[in-house]
């Protein structure tokens, strides 16, 4: 039977959760009291990028992201493989890796730093998260048959050296500390064999879940087959998070297919963009066959200099409560800050009435 729930350190996620990027332990534009004002219930943070400003010590002493930041609800960490393995694919000078970890720096003036699998669960300790993520290898879905089996045995052999890490971390908690979650993440490119092999293996080590790893959508938007085929290999109750999947219709097809928890930049990216998220009709009332459940409005175009209306006539939130089209595309045309954090809690609202609808429904497969 399917989970509807994970309970972690700092409260329980349910399922379906869109957890914003708030990679540099901020959420872009705005406070953690107004994202959770609006009901997002957990977030995602990077440990690559925490690692290098303000830096995971400095962290630890503020007692964690979590104190850092000021949110209290969950948070989870990506350990940055991704990012650090589409620095070196654009520029081989940017870095290496090897089975040891991966050598890296973000500009060429940098000095290259390291990490390693171990370096990698250390960093998040300190950050404090309550989940917590493998270092990976995220090949390109251009890259060879020779390139996807590397990357998914390093991905593998990683796993298992985060996990005694892991392990011998959690080992030196304070007693009465609850402890954090352990997510492997299943590579493979687009072979089918590969996943199968990587969640066999991963399985066999034994984690507290399992992430999605890879490039999720296809040309034309949509999941890539790989996306369904990892939720089918991975066991009913077992937590599955959805990396890199935040467009509306991606989530419905990601939930569908079986992940609970998903994270993106997508919703906070267009929001600063002047692409605002509408219902096509109050949430209750709609269809999730395809994506016409929902449109965009773009508040560059000039028919919205007068419109008096919000942005969506079904939303509760602040800005649909209180401004106008005709002010956003105001604000947006200064420049002014305000702009963006008004868009961003739109977004992020619209993201949580989503998943709170889905749950609602009780739609699952």
């Amino acid at each position: 039977m399917r989970a509807n729930s994970l309970e972690t350190a700092h409260g329980i996620l349910h399922y379906p959760c869109f957890l914003p990027d708030a990679t540099r332990g901020v959420v872009r534009s705005v406070g953690s009291g107004d994202i959770a004002s609006i009901g997002v219930s957990g977030l995602m943070v990077n440990a690559l990028h925490l690692s290098r400003r303000p830096g995971t010590s400095v962290l630890a002493r503020s007692g964690g992201v979590h104190g850092f930041m000021g949110w209290d609800r969950p948070i989870s960490s990506d350990s940055g493989g991704y990012q650090i393995h589409s620095l070196i694919s654009e520029d081989a000078k940017l870095g290496s890796v090897s089975d040891k970890g991966f050598v890296y720096r973000f500009s060429r003036s940098e000095e290259k730093r390291i990490v390693t699998p171990e370096k990698s669960i250390k960093y998040q300790f300190e950050i404090g998260s309550d989940i917590m993520f493998c270092l990976d290898v995220c090949t390109h879905p251009d890259d060879g048959d020779e390139a996807q089996l590397l990357g998914c045995k390093r991905t593998v052999e990683w796993a298992k050296r985060c996990k005694i890490e892991f392990a011998s971390r959690v080992s030196r908690l304070a007693e009465g500390t609850a402890r954090p979650l352990l997510f492997a993440v299943v590579q493979g490119g687009a072979s089918s064999e590969l996943r199968r092999m990587c969640v066999s293996e991963l399985m066999n080590i034994g984690f507290d879940g399992y992430g999605f790893g890879g490039w999720p959508i296809d040309e034309d938007g949509g999941l890539v087959d790989a996306v369904g085929e990892v939720a089918g290999l991975l066991p009913n109750g077992t937590p599955k998070f959805a990396l890199g999947i935040g467009k509306p219709e991606s989530l419905v097809s990601a939930y569908l297919a079986g992940y609970g928890m998903l994270d993106c930049s997508i919703p906070t990216r267009d929001a600063r963009r002047k692409r605002i998220f509408v219902f096509s009709d109050r949430p209750k009332r709609i269809s999730f066959d395809d994506s016409t459940f929902y449109h965009y409005i773009y508040l560059q175009d000039k028919k919205h200099l007068a419109d008096a209306g919000p942005l969506d006539e079904t939303c509760d939130c602040p800005c649909c409560r209180r401004f106008s089209k005709a002010y956003l595309y105001h604000l947006f045309k200064l420049e002014d800050p305000l702009a963006y954090r008004l868009a961003t809690i739109h977004n992020l609202r619209f993201m949580v009435r989503l998943t709170d609808e889905l749950r609602r429904r009780s739609i699952a497969p």
